[in-house]
């Protein structure tokens, strides 16, 4: 069974000012809603803040979750209103097919694979040194590192060049012409980024646990409307999650109807 939850939050509060500012704290806290082993479960989370006052955290969990801590410790606890929600996801895994449209929402992190970066962070000259430090036949072959994407547009094509294999498409945005007779050649794909982050937070060293290391990510979230091309794809991407760093809030895509125009 599979779980979609949403949770609100109360910004106001010292322990949400921590979650809302560290992604690796907000990871610890949702690991503990899930009962048994949740590291050996795929759970996936993003946080929604695009109302500051009102931000949201979504959590797609294998297992039923209990949100009591977060409701006690960073929500609502006494207010009245619904503040946390838990569906069963499999009603609609269930009516997923070819051609069905939706709304949907993402939030991911961009990356690319190269052996050339223009530009290393510390970690990675730290690691270049270290191996070029080795005797030669204990050196390994070079490794291909990973970066952020920075710029929107590299954000938007990275997104745009996957999603076939992801399961779906995105459409065309349909615009009627403001002149009568004037055909739009070249319809943009419905979909935008409302929102860029770069987030940077520490992280014990795998080498020394006494010594935090820097994380750094660059995020885009996606909005628009998709296309279901594969079911079967599409269901276990949805399962799965998008792209890399979904420990940290990233991967979470989550789909709605697409209102009546």
């Amino acid at each position: 069974m599979t779980y979609l939850s949403r949770i609100r939050i109360n910004p106001l509060r010292a322990q949400s000012r921590k979650l809302l500012a560290n992604p690796r704290a907000m990871r610890s806290a949702v690991l503990h809603g899930v009962p048994g082993d949740p590291i050996s479960e795929r759970i996936l989370w993003r946080l929604d803040t695009d109302n500051p006052h009102r931000p949201w955290l979504y959590a797609l969990t294998p297992t039923k979750p209990d949100w009591s801590h977060l409701v006690e410790n960073a929500g609502w606890p006494e207010a009245d209103g619904e503040h946390v929600n838990i569906a069963d996801y499999r009603p609609l895994l269930a009516k997923l097919d070819t051609g069905h449209h939706y709304a949907f929402r993402l939030t991911a992190s961009p990356v690319q694979n190269t052996k050339t970066p223009l530009k290393r962070t510390a970690a990675q000259i730290a690691r270049a040194e270290t191996e070029a430090d080795k005797p030669e036949l204990e050196r390994g072959r070079p490794r291909s590192l990973r970066l952020g994407h920075r710029t929107a547009a590299m954000q938007l094509t990275w997104f745009l060049d996957r999603t076939p294999k992801w399961g779906f498409r995105i459409p065309a945005t349909e615009i009627e012409p403001q002149i009568p007779g004037i055909e739009i050649d070249d319809p943009s794909p419905e979909v935008l980024i409302s929102g860029r982050q770069r987030l940077s937070f520490g992280h014990p060293d795998r080498n020394n646990g006494t010594r935090n290391s820097q994380v750094t990510i660059h995020t885009a979230t996606f909005e628009g409307h998709l296309e279901i091309v594969d079911p079967q794809r599409f269901t276990a991407t949805l399962l799965a999650g998008i792209g890399p760093s979904k420990a940290y809030g990233c991967g979470l895509l989550t789909l709605a109807p697409i209102p009546a125009t």
